[in-house]
């Protein structure tokens, strides 16, 4: 459903992703996971067509991303880490509004629509988009995105903003697709959620992935016996030499 091979990107002197290969496969859940700055982001605008990459290739649902943008971009979903709305519309025309992008089946969508938001406790759809939280605005987004059923769903750090209630909710919105063969590609800086959701997870650091596999093929590789995400997080990314100075701290 995801391929890419040796896909790079680069601003000025610094290479933000490097060489990436990924191949993520019908029904699964891929946790894409890395500090800061590490290409992220990056890569999952490179993976929706937001940015061209300088080298590599990208398939998607087996079409090449260089000459079927458009066909790729009308059975994916996106939901970014910082929701961009139209401020002037109410949260019911701005989903009308996605409807009438992607010429889906109106009864059929707005009752899927309609069961999310009683799921996630949307219930400001007659409120103007500009007056909401940025909690609400992922709310919106998620719904909209999840009403259209796309085959491949991108995620960049779905649950921030939501309170404890709607990220469960989420996340068992998410399986249930999952289950059916949808493809979740997703970011997050929360492992646990990582950890309990995905199916396979790649860390990428300083745009390259140093570690993919199910949580038991990473536990195989941590030199330290780490058993859990966080620890094996740490472990791979460099993070875990400062316990040592947090246990001198007075």
């Amino acid at each position: 459903m995801i391929k890419t091979r040796k896909l790079t990107k680069s601003f000025g002197d610094l290479i933000a992703v490097r060489d990436l290969d990924l191949d993520v496969y019908p029904g699964e859940i891929y946790g894409f996971l890395g500090p800061n700055g590490a290409g992220k982001t990056t890569t999952i605008k490179m993976l929706t067509g937001v940015l061209k990459p300088d080298n590599g290739s990208i398939e998607i649902l087996n079409m090449g991303m260089s000459s079927n943008e458009m066909s790729i971009k009308r059975r994916i979903g996106v939901v970014p880490d910082e929701p961009r709305m139209y401020d002037n519309l109410k949260g019911y025309e701005f989903a009308k509004f996605i409807m009438e992008i992607y010429k889906v089946n109106v009864d059929e969508v707005e009752k899927r629509l309609n069961d999310i938001c009683n799921i996630l406790g949307i219930d400001y759809l007659n409120k103007f988009i500009g007056d909401y939280s940025h909690g609400m605005k992922q709310k919106l987004m998620v719904a909209t995105v999840l009403m259209r059923q796309p085959e491949v769903i991108f995620l960049d750090e779905p649950t921030v903003g939501l309170d404890a209630r709607s990220a469960k909710l989420l996340k068992l919105l998410l399986r249930k697709m999952a289950d059916n063969e949808t493809t979740i590609f997703m970011t997050t800086h929360v492992l646990e959620v990582a950890e309990k959701m995905c199916d396979r997870i790649g860390i990428i650091n300083e745009g390259e992935l140093i570690a993919e596999g199910t949580m038991e093929e990473l536990r195989q590789i941590s030199n330290k016996g780490n058993k859990s995400l966080e620890d094996l997080f740490l472990e791979l990314t460099g993070g875990d030499e400062f316990y040592d100075i947090i246990d001198q701290l007075d």
